[in-house]
């Protein structure tokens, strides 16, 4: 591994845990489109690499850095419920992905995250 590629990578990996512990998002919104302009993956490569890299230890110390805030910001018996069932999701999900052909599976990423950008600008 180059100097320049484990650059790009701790690059990548300081946006995504800023904004992931800013904004909550990280992984689809940060970690897959730079791996896809700055390293040259795959739609398919930039999406295994990105839940690869955000296992429950990155996650959860995010998670508890908002409950120690002392604020009542974090439902820990919902987000169980919620993590089990997205575990479920992610395996079919997953399957259902590398099933469609990569320039789709691009196509559609990039209609979702435009979507969800249009609904939060205008929202209030």
């Amino acid at each position: 591994m180059s100097l320049s590629i484990i650059l790009i990578l701790i690059v990548i990996g300081l946006l995504a845990g800023i904004l992931s512990g800013m904004f909550g998002v990280g992984g689809g919104v940060v970690m897959v489109p730079l791996l896809l302009f700055l390293l040259g993956y795959t739609q398919h490569q930039a999406q295994g690499t990105s839940l690869a890299v955000l296992a429950v230890p990155v996650t959860f110390v995010a998670a508890y850095t908002y409950y120690k805030s002392g604020e009542d910001v974090v439902n820990w018996k919902y987000s169980i419920v919620i993590a089990l069932f997205f575990v479920v999701g992610g395996y079919f999900g997953s399957k259902i992905a590398l099933s469609i052909n990569q320039a789709v599976l691009k196509k559609i990423f990039s209609i979702i995250l435009l979507i969800v950008a249009i609904k939060m600008f205008f929202s209030k």
